[in-house]
């Protein structure tokens, strides 16, 4: 199975690079983790953020694989334990579909992607800032592949 993380913005910093690869770079690949990042929609000044949301979900559902079972990070997600996790990632990996996790920019995800979504996860009921959002879902798929391996990397 390939996990796609679909994201809004780049240029991170070099922390985030590192902390996102080291735990991608654990998973096997039949449990594969790879990064698509895309361009923030124009903000600023003046700027209409709705466009800017709007030209992020084009964007974001373009990067969408056919076939692909989609998840979209949002606030009002369900929220899953790591064990849940690990079942969960079971049932995606045994339904034969590649996975595409859609996380959105600073303003969220346009609701076309939402909408798009074949489930909705909550990684927190708090904010968090979405660098930090790339390495907490790529440490908690490592997590939720070592246990259901049997490693004690869960313990």
């Amino acid at each position: 199975m390939r996990i796609r993380l679909i994201a809004v913005g780049g240029k991170m910093p070099g922390w985030v690079t590192e902390g996102y690869e080291e735990y991608a770079r654990r998973l096997p690949g039949d449990f594969r983790l790879e990064l698509v990042e895309l361009a923030l929609g124009h903000r600023g000044k003046g700027a209409d953020t709705a466009r800017a949301i709007r030209s992020e979900g084009d964007a974001m559902l373009a990067a969408i694989p056919k076939g692909d079972r989609v998840i979209a990070l949002t606030v009002d997600g369900r929220p899953w334990s790591t064990e849940k996790l690990a079942e969960q990632a079971e049932e995606w990996r045994m339904s034969g579909h590649n996975l595409s996790l859609l996380v959105g920019g600073p303003d969220g995800l346009d609701p076309r992607c939402v909408a798009a979504a074949d489930q909705k996860w909550s990684l927190s009921a708090l904010t968090l800032p979405h660098p930090l959002v790339r390495i907490l879902l790529a440490e908690q798929l490592y997590r939720a592949w070592t246990l259901l391996q049997g490693h004690p990397y869960h313990k």
